[in-house]
């Protein structure tokens, strides 16, 4: 299983970008977007579920508003799309995969590093002021 993340870059404050990141050997459920800045620990950006033929999305509370995150069904990619970027949006970002543990958990989008199985190569975001 791979996981394909693109779309990284320079941007000034207030740009807008958009990652991609595709999975290669497998669909999975949940997919989300997670980003670590220089001496940070890795924070969780956003996630979407795939769920009874359903999406479900997930926000970081600094993103909300801003970022979106979008899947047409369980087997094509993710995109990210990021409005309104700010310097403190400057981070590596990484895709991360993992299978739906709990279907009767409908609306439930993992936020936590360790619940997601798959990790994708990162691209790293600069936001300039």
């Amino acid at each position: 299983v791979q996981l394909q993340a693109s779309g990284g870059g320079l941007v000034q404050a207030g740009g807008s970008l958009r990652l991609s990141c595709a999975a290669s050997g497998r669909t999975f459920s949940n997919m989300g977007w997670f980003r670590q800045a220089p001496g940070k620990e890795r924070e969780f950006v956003a996630g979407i579920t795939w769920n009874g033929g359903t999406s479900y999305a997930s926000y970081a509370d600094s993103v909300k508003g801003r970022f979106t995150i979008s899947r047409d069904n369980a087997k094509n990619p993710i995109y990210l799309q990021m409005n309104n970027l700010k310097p403190e949006d400057t981070a590596v970002y990484y895709c991360a995969a993992g299978p739906l543990r709990n279907p009767k958990r409908y609306m439930y989008v993992p936020t936590a590093p360790a619940e997601y199985d798959y990790w994708g190569q990162g691209t790293l975001v600069t936001v300039s002021s």
